[in-house]
Order: structure tokens, then sequence, then C-alpha cells
């Protein structure tokens, strides 16, 4: 009988990746402090991508330690505005600041993924992708926010690109699994190597 991973996330969009791939797993919510660990990243100088690996470990281990024997998957997602790290926004207002700041430029996802077993990391990786946002007008983006307010407060950059978020974009190259906040094919292939998923 197969043990079920421990998704270390209350994300519902990873639970339905996870659940559309057919990977047995239970979800444990961390309780960690996301701000104060980004901000003393940030404050050591660490580059984006670290940020999210950071964060993704943070969570795997949090659980870690409680579930010996399980194998416990953190991730987390950072977006990369030329160095400035973009947040998920609080209110209306700061979506419409952050896709205004967006618009016209190209920008970083970065998703981590890392992997614990009995408190030590076994596994990492972070998953990159380049976006070019549209030169959207002002009307637009102000209409785009009210429509798609609240949800669009679940995700940095204030999009949703399996959603009316699409149409900010020109341009999206890398793997949508790490638009959507996982690097599941990674993820995938490294529980099929270690006989934690059927081969």
């Amino acid at each position: 009988m197969t043990i079920p991973i421990i998704l270390a996330s209350g994300s519902s969009i990873r639970a339905q990746l996870l659940a559309q791939a057919r990977v047995p797993f239970e979800v444990l919510s961390p309780r960690i402090d996301e701000d104060a660990i980004k901000a003393a990243l940030i404050g050591e100088g660490a580059p984006p991508r670290d940020v999210a690996d950071g964060l993704a470990e943070a969570k795997a281990r949090k659980i870690s330690g409680k579930m010996p024997g399980r194998y416990v998957l953190g991730c987390d997602q950072v977006l990369d505005a030329g160095g400035v790290l973009l947040s998920k926004p609080e209110t209306p207002d700061d979506a419409l600041a952050q896709l205004k700041a967006l618009r016209g430029q190209r920008h970083l996802l970065l998703s981590a993924a890392v992997i614990y077993l009995d408190g030590e990391p076994l596994w990492r990786h972070v998953g990159q992708v380049r976006l070019t946002m549209r030169a959207a007008s002002d009307a637009w983006l102000a209409e785009y926010v009210a429509r798609n307010w609240p949800g669009i407060g679940e995700a940095v950059g204030a999009y949703k690109l399996e959603e009316e978020g699409v149409r900010l974009f020109t341009r999206i190259d890398g793997d949508h699994f790490n638009v959507l906040g996982m690097p599941l094919l990674e993820i995938l292939d490294y529980l099929t190597i270690r006989g934690v998923l059927q081969q």
C-alpha cells in the first residue's frame, strides 16, 4: 500500500494538481510567519530564487518534524519583477498597482518545491517561467480587477492564468505547472524514482 505524501500547503490549486495526477496525499498546512521569513531572507541579500526555496523549505521542515517516516512536500512561489519581489495584493488598489507596474514588461515566476523526510531535506527544485504582459489600458485593468476580485488576491501579480488573467499576456515561456505554483513534472519524476509512486 502506498503511504500518502503530505502537502505542506493550504493552496487549493496545488492540492488540485496532485489530485488530478492521482498522487495519494494529505494536506497539513504549516503555521509559519511567511512575511518574517521573506523579510529575513531579503535582508540577507538572498536572490528571489532563494526566497522561494527558503519559504518552501520552511513549510516542509515545519510539518516533517511532526510526521516521522512521511514524505513532506513544501511549495512556494514568488514573482520577480526586475529584482523586486511582489507579494499577494491585499486590496483591489494593491492589485491594480501591481498590474500597472507589470504591464508592458517581462517578469519571472519562480515556483519552488522541497521534499523532506524525517526532518531532513531530500530534494529541491525551483521552476522558472518568463511572462510578458501586454500594455493594457488603465480602464481595462481597473475593470479586470473589479471583475476578478477577490480571487486574484490569492495570486502574486494579481492574475490567474487559468482564468481571465491569460488575457493580460502576449508571451509565456516555461512550464504551465510552474505558473500554477508547483513544478509538478519534476515532483512526479522524483517521487517515481524514489518508489513513492508506481513506475
